[in-house]
């Protein structure tokens, strides 16, 4: 049996991100695990998501380091101060500041693989630094200061 995504531990009213929210039909819906200390997401762009023929867009490509930087950045700060993801209280984080630097045009026929992991912790603050991969070469590089806020749930 496949391990529970960090996005889906996300309560029902909340999981409508666009990058990450499977309760967003028009969304993208990403997954992302652990392996070990890194996390990870496989994601396969679709035919409207280029930039020009066989290169993906590279709002797209921002847009998933964001999402899935966010939900490493939440699911290291449960792993540090909770049992497991479902416990009480709920810890969400947001984007302060996202940073990428693209290294090489990134194809659509392919599978991109996202390793990302927090490098550096303080209270309220996670940095990350995330990696998007197309057949094993890295395409482009993301930073992201991911900040901690108040729950949204009542």
């Amino acid at each position: 049996m496949k391990p529970l995504a960090f996005q889906d531990y996300f309560p029902d009213d909340v999981a409508i991100c666009y990058g990450c929210g499977r309760n967003n039909p028009k969304g993208l819906q990403i997954k992302s695990y652990w392996e070990a200390d890194e996390g990870i997401c496989r994601f396969l762009p679709e035919s409207h998501h280029t930039a020009f023929p066989k290169v993906v867009y590279g709002g797209l490509i921002a847009s998933l380091i964001d999402c899935h930087s966010i939900c490493t950045a939440m699911a290291h700060a449960y792993r540090l101060e909770n049992p497991d993801m479902t416990s009480a209280p709920d810890i969400y984080f947001v984007t302060a500041e996202l940073n990428v630097r693209f290294l090489k045009p990134t194809p659509t026929e392919t599978e991109l693989v996202l390793r990302a992991h927090v490098t550096e912790c303080e209270t309220r603050k996670s940095y990350v630094h995330c990696s998007v991969f197309a057949q094993n070469i890295e395409t482009a590089r993301g930073k992201v200061l991911a900040v901690r806020v108040p729950s949204y749930r009542p």
